[in-house]
């Protein structure tokens, strides 16, 4: 048996393979093509390869995924709000609480506290007379808080600038001539003692520790 084709069908087989359309080594896409020839049979099409669109289709979904979470309403991400909100309040709060004070401003604060501290029914206070030029003042204002803090059941120190013109008063009714100066008052508000002349730290402290255990006393 010949293998051999016959000249009739060596003349079909080249038509058939000249209809075939020739496929090119690398593909060259224009994006205007594909505008200009939408349907033009061009063979030049380019299929991404599995695994590229299995990522391209996984990319996608987690920028869906992180786009809908961020314009999500809900509740456990507007938690985080009031949370801001709540330490910005705090913040301002703690800012205006340090802001310093006038020299009126600063007097009315320390009567409020001295009408509390007689208000408040405890056994003793106590006024410290003070001046924000007193290097002595300002080193004792530890202790004094620590006093006022171990003795709080009975006990209350209250703070009164003597070059306040609002302390006048007091100043000229319990003659206080110099400062730190330590006047017991009992509950009542009637003065009871005060220190004396202060002659170093050591002595002032003597002289408070001697007010309150002459109060314990009566």
């Amino acid at each position: 048996m010949s293998l051999e084709p016959s000249n009739s069908r060596k003349g079909n087989l080249k038509k058939n393979m000249s209809s075939i359309p020739k496929i090119p080594l690398f593909c060259l896409k224009l994006p205007w093509d594909i505008h200009q020839n939408p349907s033009s049979p061009n063979t030049c099409t380019f299929e991404a390869p599995w695994l590229f669109k299995s990522l391209q289709n996984l990319g996608s979904v987690a920028f869906n995924f992180i786009n809908s979470i961020s314009k999500s309403t809900n509740p456990l991400v507007d938690t985080f709000k009031p949370f801001q909100f709540n330490a910005r309040n705090r913040q301002s709060e703690i800012l205006k609480s340090k802001r310093i004070l006038n020299s009126e401003e600063q007097g009315e604060a320390e009567h409020r506290a001295f009408a509390s501290a007689l208000a408040s029914g405890k056994e003793a206070t106590v006024v410290e007379f003070y001046s924000p030029k007193c290097q002595l003042c300002n080193s004792l204002l530890n202790f004094v808080m620590e006093t006022e803090g171990r003795n709080s059941d009975w006990l209350n120190i209250v703070m009164a600038d003597a070059e306040n013109d609002k302390w006048l008063p007091e100043l000229l009714h319990y003659d206080i001539r110099y400062v730190p100066c330590f006047v017991l008052l009992d509950k009542n508000g009637k003065a009871l003692a005060k220190t004396g002349i202060p002659s170093s730290r050591l002595h002032v402290i003597a002289g408070l520790s001697h007010l309150l255990k002459m109060k314990r006393r009566l």
